[in-house]
């Protein structure tokens, strides 16, 4: 080593040694924080249910803030401080995942997502925002173990490395079958999205590996901090394409700073379901059309039934007759109110049965001469208690809930005949079903059409609604007993008159338990949020999009997806086609334009298939060529499965401890499993429990968008495309999974295999 080198190694380790001093003063402080608020939390806690109300209010207010802010506080350990900017004037900011000051209030750690620390990424060469050198802190736990620079200024010549170095490390990591953020290496053309304004549609188009998904967590996070006020009581909504991807971003956001975004899959946007896949795509296709809004609607309004005729009802020994024009009235008078139509039926069950006891005292009255002039008040109550009432009210108007509507209308054919004559017999064959079959995620968005047009109709709340009416008149009563007791001893001791029973009711209540403002969101399906972020949003179809404008009535979005991605049977080709009916042209289109996840190598071959088969896509650059190129086989049937567990030992030593992706078709996936079971039963993943070290996660082509692993084995490709319809969608998607490897094993003849395939040296066994 010569002197010149010796000298380079002391001044980095001399700077290594320096930085690792500052971190830990941050984590110090970090502790610190901690320490205060768990000691504040458990103090209100100890006070328990004391004091007045507005005491009891107070304390549970502040127990929400040291709950949040310990939340927040823990889930940030990881990577706290990641950059540093040395300015102009000589200043230095350190940034990290949160703001942190010292008890002096100076500041020692500037958030991400304030505006002091927009130039970490944006800064460049060209427009350096006052930016001498901006260092990346290379850490392992609360160790910095390495440095690296970026300069920006010629006046820097004591700088280690570059920032693309830092960029390859992550994007090269292995995986761990969660995604990671990338807050410590956002690139300028993601920040400008992560801080775009919050008002409007924003619509973020990229390809595979761009990170559409963390520049939308990201923009979440950011949103939250800039607008706090405006939406932290109203909340932002993150909606995924399934349970896996929602497992697999769960820890982002927390580890940014934030734990209070309601995250969905759209099988889960209707509070108390939880739906199954729709089998069948062009099921999923024809409940997506924006013409089954309609049919929901003429659903509900044929619940709201006329008579024909006359019909006789008995109450009390009481013959009474019942009209189709008094029917007809106290229909039209009941939806006039404008009410969904479960309260809209209070209306007309009311109307109906003063119209009934008006008439039923007519006929005692006749009976009576017209001598009996007593009260009778009490015959409504025996009207609506009628049995023989209540069947003829029902009959013309049912109480409905959504799972009952929609399961009616797929489950009894003439139902759907009457409500769907635009639907050809054969479309109508593929919507019916058995009465008790689940929900899928298709029918979300009809049952929460249907929840919008029916109201509330809940027995058991209404039960309970009763209950505690009834208690809470107890409980005044109790008290007031309670007070006429001490009446003298309370004028005594001077605060007579100045308590009254409802008071002393109030302070015995039971608190109500409290909840967070997401908490509340996630189960009141008429929540509307202040911003909602939509993921893999090309899948989404017309009912859905109308689902989820209705969450957000200020429309305020911000939408990720990649059109060359789409496979669903919305058969969606425009950004455009896909939002005009809810918002117009009043959106702003972003392109993100660097493939940060998958090697040239896989995407070039990736480009080719979808070309192949008509796709007009625009290919992101890859940000790194990779070292390995793609294989494709193919294989006998009875030998796939071996093949596969051949390929995950080949490519697992290729990536050692990195996630492997089996990426089977529809066919092929039940002998996968059984083989993969069998051999490896300790590593095989399929979503069905924890993950833990699992590291072979077996998926379907649709189970694995959003999702990346460091090897992908890719079962059936032309299999895919059968699964899919014929849309080449879902097999671009699996085969752009890959961080390292792609492996493609087939069953069939070389000339079978999607064009692009074919032009790879393949293997034939």
């Amino acid at each position: 080593m010569t002197g010149a080198d010796s000298a380079v190694r002391d001044r980095y380790q001399a700077e290594l040694a320096a930085e690792q001093d500052y971190v830990a003063t941050l984590y110090v402080r970090l502790d610190q924080l901690r320490d205060e608020k768990r000691m504040q939390l458990s103090q209100v806690r100890r006070s328990g249910l004391q004091g007045s109300l507005q005491n009891q209010s107070e304390r549970d207010a502040f127990a929400t803030l040291y709950e949040d802010r310990l939340a927040q506080l823990s889930a940030v350990e990881d990577r706290l401080a990641f950059g540093r900017l040395d300015l102009d004037d000589d200043q230095t900011r350190y940034v990290g995942r949160i703001g942190l000051t010292d008890e002096e209030q100076q500041r020692l750690l500037v958030d991400w997502r304030a505006p002091e620390a927009a130039s970490f990424y944006q800064a460049t060469a060209f427009q350096r925002q006052s930016v001498r050198r901006r260092r990346h802190l290379l850490m392992s736990g609360r160790s910095v173990v390495g440095l690296e620079d970026d300069v920006l200024s010629e006046t820097d010549a004591d700088s280690y490395s570059t920032v693309s170095a830092a960029l390859l490390s992550a994007v090269t990591a292995r995986r761990t079958g969660q995604m990671g953020d990338i807050v410590a290496t956002i690139q300028s053309e993601q920040d400008a999205i992560i801080r775009a304004d919050l008002p409007g549609v924003h619509v973020v188009q990229g390809g595979p590996g761009t990170g559409k998904t963390a520049v939308a967590l990201h923009r979440a996070a950011y949103l939250l901090y800039t607008h706090r006020e405006r939406l932290a009581s109203a909340g932002v909504l993150l909606v995924g394409p399934s349970q896996a991807f929602m497992n697999y971003i769960d820890q982002v956001l927390p580890s940014l700073g934030e734990t209070g975004v309601v995250m969905s899959s759209l099988a889960r946007l209707m509070p108390g379901i939880d739906a199954v896949p729709e089998t069948s795509r062009r099921a999923a296709a024809i409940k997506g059309r924006l013409d089954m809004a309609e049919v929901i609607a003429d659903a509900v309004a044929d619940r709201q039934r006329l008579i024909a005729a006359k019909r006789r009802v008995t109450v009390e020994g009481t013959t009474l007759t019942v009209r189709p024009g008094q029917i007809r009235r106290a229909r039209d008078k009941a939806r006039a109110t404008g009410k969904p139509h479960n309260q809209a039926r209070a209306t007309f069950v009311k109307i109906m049965v003063k119209k009934l006891a008006e008439q039923m005292e007519e006929i005692l009255q006749d009976g009576s001469g017209g001598k009996n002039q007593a009260d009778r008040s009490y015959l409504l109550e025996e009207v609506r208690q009628s049995r023989e009432v209540r069947i003829l009210l029902n009959l013309c108007w049912m109480p409905m809930t959504p799972e009952k509507l929609v399961s009616d209308l797929f489950s009894k054919p003439e139902f759907l005949a009457r409500l769907a004559p635009q639907l050809s017999d054969d479309e109508r064959q593929l919507l019916l079903r058995d009465p008790d079959a689940p929900m899928t995620e298709s029918d979300v968005p009809l049952l929460d059409e249907a929840a919008e047009l029916l109201g509330e109709y809940d027995v058991a709340r209404a039960a309970q609604a009763g209950a505690e009416k009834r208690q809470r008149e107890r409980d005044v009563e109790n008290a007031r007993a309670a007070l006429d007791n001490v009446q003298q001893v309370l004028e005594d001791i001077g605060v007579g008159g100045s308590l009254d029973a409802e008071t002393v009711a109030d302070a015995q209540a039971v608190t109500p338990e409290r909840r967070s403002a997401a908490e509340r969101a996630r189960s009141d399906r008429t929540w509307t949020f202040g911003h909602v972020v939509v993921d893999e949003a090309q899948e989404l179809s017309p009912m859905q999009w109308r689902l989820l404008m209705r969450r957000c009535p200020m429309r305020s979005f911000t939408i990720v997806g990649d059109m060359a991605q789409a496979s669903s049977a919305a058969n969606n080709s425009s950004w455009g086609q896909i939002l005009a009916p809810f918002v117009g042209e009043r959106y702003t289109l972003n392109e993100l334009t660097v493939n940060y996840r998958t090697p040239e190598k896989i995407t070039s071959l990736a480009t080719d298939v979808a070309r192949g088969a008509g796709m007009t896509i625009a290919t992101p650059e890859a940000l790194r060529a990779g070292e390995h190129d793609p294989v494709v086989r193919t294989i006998a049937a009875p030998d796939l499965a071996e093949a596969v567990v051949e390929g995950i030992q080949t490519d697992g030593a290729l990536s050692p401890g990195g996630l492997i992706g089996v990426i089977a078709s529809t066919a092929s996936y039940a002998a996968i499993h059984e083989k993969l079971a069998a051999v490896m039963p300790e590593r095989l993943w399929t979503g069905g429990m924890a993950r833990a070290d699992r590291d072979v996660a077996l998926v379907t082509a649709h189970q694995a968008k959003g999702l990346e692993y460091d090897a992908v084995i890719l079962v059936e490709p032309h299999e895919m495309i059968d699964d899919a319809d014929g849309v080449i969608g879902d097999l671009y998607v699996a085969m752009t999974r890959a961080t390292q490897t792609l492996r493609v094993l087939a069953s069939c003849p070389p000339a079978e295999l999607p064009r692009g395939l074919r032009a790879v040296v393949i293997e034939e066994d």
